[in-house]
């Protein structure tokens, strides 16, 4: 009835003080990857390694060269990573390294090259940051055609195409080193723990695979698989003068053809892509493997939406929002790669291994 008061819900004063420390922690949060580059940028990380893999603050200053004035401000930025999980705090007053800030020392090398700090830099670059803010004026226009990214209708500009050289050469560069530093860490486990992946497999054409870390770690696991790299041919300049017998570069674009093998690896490739792409990634694919009854198969290596719980649930949608902000792909749930993989044409597929976050699937023609 008109004038009658409308009912909200009233909620408990507990609930009220949680939901004022929600707000303020989800309205905050963004101080963390900030924090955390600060942290890198200063070489925390590669200055507690080499203390003996512990230290207090001050002696983190004296360390770093940093003013004697910065003390109690370095102490609150640490305070803040511990609680973060980035370091370990211990009772006399000091920080550890911990598995993730291990991540971040400057020529320590885990399972290849594993250094994750071009990919803190990235994404805590002003380039992603202002492209995520043009998210709300992103939704609301109407584009004609294909639907830009939000980074792209931001700065005009592409991630890994020749507008982003133009437009910014060193970022272009760092969200490269990004790239290639995020795709190599994890083979390790999937060698160690996937070995049926390999099993009676003699040649792997490895789509995307840049410089050949995860190639030659493959042969290296696996001496009798012969192993094949293909990219652009702009990546492949880089690579060549320097490739090793071993393994073997192909240039190329994986839309148009991709090198025979029994099996292919998409290793973190088609979530940069829209649907409709990644059939036409997968079709190709599918000509450059023999039929299932002799081993043919494509091996996927992405994020399964769903397949875990907890935190490292919203790590993987937080993987996914960000394939939203700065490329036009996304993540997907089994149910979204199930479809794409018979689109393409494939008879079936099965998730061998959960892997943290992400999934190996092997699909069959």
């Amino acid at each position: 009835m008109a004038g009658q008061a409308e009912k909200v819900f009233v909620p408990t004063d507990d609930e009220l003080l949680q939901a004022q420390s929600d707000l303020w922690r989800h309205s905050l949060c963004y101080l963390t990857p900030m924090s955390l580059r600060c942290a890198v940028d200063l070489g925390v990380p590669t200055a507690i390694h080499r203390l003996g893999g512990a230290a207090s603050p001050s002696e983190l200053v004296a360390a770093l060269s940093l003013p004697a004035s910065k003390l109690p401000f370095l102490a609150r930025l640490l305070r803040q990573l511990a609680t973060a999980g980035v370091f370990s705090s211990t009772d006399a007053g000091t920080y550890r390294l911990n598995p993730l800030s291990y991540l971040l020392v400057d020529g320590v090398r885990i399972d290849g090259d594993a250094s994750q700090t071009a990919l803190v830099r990235a994404v805590a670059s002003r380039y992603y940051m202002e492209a995520a803010m043009g998210l709300a004026d992103w939704f609301r226009k109407d584009f004609d055609g294909a639907v830009p990214s939000p980074f792209e209708d931001v700065h005009g500009a592409a991630l890994f195409e020749e507008s982003m050289a133009l437009l910014d050469p060193e970022m272009d560069q760092l969200i490269h080193d990004a790239l290639a530093a995020h795709d190599h860490l994890g083979i390790g486990p999937v060698l160690r723990q996937c070995r049926e992946l390999f099993d009676g497999l003699e040649s792997l054409t490895d789509c995307g695979g840049g410089d050949g870390t995860t190639a030659r770690s493959i042969v290296e696991a696996y001496p009798h698989i012969t192993c094949t790299v293909l990219d652009l041919p702009k990546v492949m300049d880089k690579v060549l003068p320097a490739q090793e017998g071993a393994v073997k570069y192909v240039s190329g674009d994986l839309f148009h053809v991709v090198p025979p093998a029994q099996a292919v690896l998409l290793k973190l490739v088609l979530h940069f892509w829209s649907d409709e792409d990644c059939v036409k990634i997968l079709a190709q694919c599918k000509k450059a493997v023999p039929p299932r009854d002799v081993g043919g198969k494509v091996i996927v290596i992405d994020i399964v939406l769903g397949s875990v719980s907890g935190p490292m649930l919203e790590t993987q949608h937080l993987m996914d929002m960000v394939m939203l902000v700065v490329t036009r792909g996304r993540q997907r749930d089994e149910k979204d790669w199930s479809e794409i993989f018979i689109k393409a044409g494939f008879s079936g597929y099965k998730i061998v291994k959960k892997l943290g976050a992400r999934a190996v699937i092997e699909v069959y023609p």
